[in-house]
């Protein structure tokens, strides 16, 4: 195997979830700019609820996924997901998104092949984009805190793994918004990666007390691989006991080193910043480790950013495939996205 890269999500895991003396004065240390963000904030959606700033209608039926918390809650997996139900019934969906980073409209694309992708901070103009390329529904990806622009239908995720992480907003705290913003929501989405079905099913019956909206549960978990470049499918079962190196470049790496784990992998973790671009360093040091382990298993949001670059003398890394599975509230959600076309 070869040697192991740093954690670079360590310190901010252990500063948003450890009880430590040492993590405890840290986040104190921050309370000053967590208060400072709070009142930014809320002075924000002060002046959206009285009408000091405009609200934008785009010109299709408008469904916006988002969150509360700083990244890993699943939200490009059932953006698509939402794409895919609406394609699948004949409405030709457009995701709307920024595009931090480029991987995520790639992702999308590759979702979703059908689906109009537009990666465009400024979501009017993404809308009208899509709508000249033959668009029947928007799916906001990331858009919970866009309240410049009005929606059908509003949903929140709340990761299952939160529950585990201190209550401070940023950046003492993985919040950019404090849960009493659950109550914009129509609908709400718990997602567990790595957290059981009774921890997801308490948080969701705490949140449909407070919000008392829908709360479906969603499961996102490892449902098969694919070859990088060949894309020829494998099962999963190939990793068991075999020395796999899961490398990623996401924000929640111990989602998806649980995910590869529970496949009976012995694994080892190469991690770098959500959203990082691979360098030529970092390209070697992956074709370094798929000639030494067994496999090297990368994410979806990752593989876009490493297939046209990836040596072709170097055994090929598969590639994580991601299955949403509805544990709850599968068939309120359907009910949900079926009354927004309709409107229009």
């Amino acid at each position: 195997m070869p040697r192991r890269r740093g954690d670079g999500h360590r310190v901010v895991r252990w500063l948003w979830t450890s009880r430590t003396v040492a993590a405890r004065v840290a986040r104190f240390a921050l309370l000053p700019a967590s208060f400072l963000w709070q009142g930014v904030m809320a002075a924000r959606r002060i002046t959206y609820q009285r009408g000091w700033m405009a609200t934008h209608r785009l010109p299709l039926p408008t469904i916006a996924v988002g969150n509360l918390s700083v990244g890993g809650s699943g939200k490009t997996p059932i953006a698509s997901w939402i794409a895919a139900y609406f394609q699948e019934r004949g409405v030709r969906p457009s995701v709307l998104l920024r595009g931090v980073g480029g991987d995520e409209p790639a992702v999308h694309r590759d979702l979703v092949p059908s689906a109009i992708v537009v990666a465009n901070p400024d979501r009017q103009a993404g809308a009208v984009r899509a709508v000249a390329e033959g668009a029947q529904v928007l799916v906001l990806d990331d858009a919970y805190q866009r309240l410049d622009i009005q929606r059908d239908l509003n949903i929140c995720l709340v990761s299952a793994e939160s529950s585990q992480a201190v209550r401070w907003s940023l950046p003492a705290g993985p919040w950019r918004e404090q849960l009493t913003a659950i109550d914009r929501a129509d609908f709400v989405i718990v997602t567990r990666k790595r957290a059981d079905l009774r921890t997801a099913e308490r948080l969701a019956d705490g949140l449909h007390q407070r919000a008392q909206v829908p709360v479906a549960i969603a499961h996102l978990d490892l449902a098969g691989l694919r070859g990088l470049v060949s894309r020829k499918s494998q099962p999963i079962e190939i990793l068991r006991n075999r020395r796999v190196v899961a490398a990623s470049a996401i924000a929640d790496p111990d989602a998806f080193v649980t995910q590869v784990k529970r496949t009976g992998a012995q694994v080892q973790v190469a991690t770098w910043k959500d959203h990082h671009q691979f360098r030529d360093e970092d390209i070697a040091w992956l074709a370094h480790a798929a000639r030494r382990a067994d496999f090297v298993v990368v994410t979806a949001k990752d593989a876009v950013k490493l297939q046209d670059r990836w040596p072709a003398s170097v055994p090929e890394p598969l590639v994580a495939i991601l299955q949403v599975t509805f544990e709850a509230g599968e068939n309120e959600l359907q009910a949900a996205l079926d009354r927004v076309v309709p409107r229009h």
